[in-house]
């Protein structure tokens, strides 16, 4: 998956769009009007000019409808930009997911995903994250929350090896809802098309990634059925998750699937929560 010719407005117009949103939906000052123009001029294409058009032609009154329209909109951006972020919105945009990936910088590769669990790396190629809590007020007392990863010397010894095809479905499976979920991807119409969003997404890595999980299953067996158990049926440690009750909402479960190439690092998880 080579990056774009393009990348600076790509990145631009994402940043400028996430700006927006998260400033409607909190009520802070809204971002430089400017922006859009400095984003067409630095080029872009065809993507970036559509992006922009649409964004000029949303009415900013009533401001709940604008909020709705500006999300959407950076929803469908997001898609178009490349198939890696299409099939991380597909398959896990609506759970309680952490997606983030970083660049491999160190041989003791638990210091990289510290990184990103602090969020203190960018992806490195300015693809999609997942990550609801990432402005949120909690991150004050916590600042890798809902994270409270061990240090690194600790970190691998809390994970299980995987082999290929179990990471694939452990990453299909997260996109359960746990306890509440009426239909397992097991007996899904669409399971194959799941699964094969689950493959493009790990594909990023190449085919010498090795893959962890926080996963109890594969204390024994690095090839678990998680597709037979499904994610309410899955346990796992739930070190990774701060203990701490904060803003109402206590965290007590959270299945992780952990990437590791030359080159970056990825981490995926489901977070149960009450």
């Amino acid at each position: 998956m080579p990056l774009p010719t393009d990348r600076t407005a790509l990145d631009l117009l994402d940043a400028h769009l996430e700006a927006l949103q998260d400033a409607l939906w909190e009520g802070m000052d809204l971002p430089s009007a400017q922006e859009p123009d400095r984003i067409a001029a630095a080029g872009g294409g065809e993507l970036v000019g559509w992006a922009l058009e649409q964004l000029r032609h949303i009415p900013s009154e009533p401001r709940h409808a604008y909020v709705r329209q500006v999300s959407d909109l950076l929803t469908e951006f997001r898609s178009r930009r490349c198939p890696w972020n299409a099939a991380a919105l597909r398959l896990l945009d609506n759970a309680y997911p952490f997606v983030a990936t970083g660049p491999r910088r160190c041989e003791a590769w638990a210091h990289d995903v510290r990184a990103v669990l602090h969020r203190s790396v960018p992806d490195p190629r300015g693809w999609v994250r997942l990550d609801g809590d990432r402005h949120n007020d909690a991150r004050d007392i916590v600042p890798a929350y809902p994270f409270d990863p061990p240090d690194a010397a600790e970190l691998p010894g809390r994970l299980y090896p995987l082999e290929a095809e179990a990471a694939v479905a452990a990453l299909a499976i997260m996109t359960e809802q746990w306890r509440l979920e009426p239909a397992p991807v097991r007996s899904r119409p669409d399971r194959d098309a799941v699964l094969a969003d689950a493959r493009t997404l790990l594909d990023r890595y190449g085919p010498t990634a090795r893959y962890w999980t926080n996963a109890t299953a594969a204390a024994s067996d690095p090839s678990p059925d998680f597709i037979a158990a499904g994610l309410q049926s899955t346990e796992s440690q739930c070190s990774f998750l701060t203990s701490e009750y904060l803003n109402g909402l206590d965290l007590f479960g959270g299945l992780g699937l952990i990437v590791v190439s030359d080159e970056e690092v990825g981490v995926f998880w489901s977070i149960l929560a009450y």
